[in-house]
């Protein structure tokens, strides 16, 4: 009697078992993480980016702000934190899009396409960073045409691995939409823009959900890559001694004052991209802004998502303007920290924090 009674109870605690072990192994399955590709440069522990706020004299504050993008740096810490703060402070957003450089893009020829992922989630220095379900919904709804899924291009680039420490120590609560923009010309610029904003406007409709409030776009980009040492050539127009230095800080400052505040529009935001690359051949640069491809597309998308769903432009207002030689910089180095490059008169780059509302 008790073996008759037995078997049955042992099949279905084995088959119970089966199941939460297939469920398991399931779920194991589907998470995939990326991982840091950079882990000089920026933190990847907890207690590090305690210190570089320490070190920086900064503090998380809560805030009532409701930017709806901004352009943030994504160079060194020692070179760029502070930036990354004061671009990132107005950010309150448990959705953040956010729109990166593809520098890696030559490698695998990409171009005239954004670049998506299939990570369910990020590594960070406070854990798992949730990948947005919107992720696969804004994609799914683009035209084929318009996008790639690459994977080992989002694993590759440090652009927007480099900012999520600051958002993701600000608010636990945040999911990302990362987005890489490789070599892209005007025209499909404003086309592939066009699209991503409508689909973005028609998701937050169909949730009752306002841009700036419950969703924002960061986008990443350092400002001029300067000097004769260490690049792949000479990028000193203007030579490498004091009055250079000056003139370049100034050509940068042009840029921004011409064509990234007050009101956005098409021409400044095509002004600002043959500013930066050559009209004859866009994969080619003229004034070298890594973001010369991802701050036109995130800001033509942003500007016309506002437009969308606000009837009129974003606005622009300059927070910030550094060099990688111009200001004290913080020891990193006890840190199990450093730099990837150097910082001279003859090997510099230029950040600029910058809000939109």
């Amino acid at each position: 009697m008790k073996i008759k009674y037995f078997l049955p109870l042992f099949s279905i605690l084995f088959g119970f078992l089966f199941f939460i072990s297939c469920q398991t192994n399931h779920q194991q399955k589907k998470e995939k993480l990326r991982n840091l590709h950079d882990t000089i440069g920026f933190a990847q522990y907890k207690w590090q980016m305690d210190s570089i706020y320490n070190r920086f004299q900064l503090k998380d504050k809560k805030n009532n702000n409701q930017w709806k993008a901004v352009i943030c740096p994504h160079d060194d810490y020692k070179y760029a934190g502070k930036l990354y703060y004061e671009a990132l402070k107005g950010i309150n957003t448990n959705t953040i899009i956010l729109i990166g450089v593809a520098h890696k893009a030559k490698k695998f020829n990409l171009k005239d396409k954004i670049i998506f992922g299939s990570y369910t989630h990020w590594k960070s220095p406070y854990g798992k960073l949730p990948v947005s379900p919107l992720n696969k919904e804004i994609y799914s709804k683009l035209p084929e045409e318009d996008y790639l899924i690459h994977d080992d291009m989002q694993q590759l680039e440090h652009s927007l691995e480099a900012i999520i420490p600051f958002l993701h120590k600000k608010n636990r609560n945040i999911e990302i939409v990362p987005i890489l923009v490789p070599y892209m010309n005007s025209e499909k610029i404003d086309v592939v823009s066009t699209h991503l904003s409508k689909v973005i406007y028609n998701i937050l409709k169909s949730r009752n959900l306002t841009f700036g409030k419950d969703l924002a776009i960061v986008i990443s980009n350092d400002a001029v890559h300067y000097g004769d040492v260490d690049w792949s050539q000479n990028l000193a127009p203007y030579g490498v001694d004091s009055l250079g230095t000056n003139k370049a800080r100034k050509h940068d400052l042009k840029i921004i004052n011409s064509y990234l505040i007050n009101n956005i529009d098409k021409t400044k935001i095509d002004s600002f991209l043959y500013e930066t690359t050559q009209k004859e051949d866009y994969t080619k640069y003229n004034w070298v802004w890594c973001g010369r491809y991802a701050v036109p597309f995130g800001l033509a998308t942003a500007n016309k998502l506002n437009i969308l769903q606000n009837n009129k432009p974003l606005k622009g207002t300059f927070l910030k303007y550094e060099t990688s030689i111009d200001h004290s910089l913080i020891e990193v180095e006890d840190l199990q920290m450093g730099t990837t490059a150097i910082a001279t008169q003859r090997h510099w780059v230029g950040y600029a924090s910058i809000k939109y509302e």
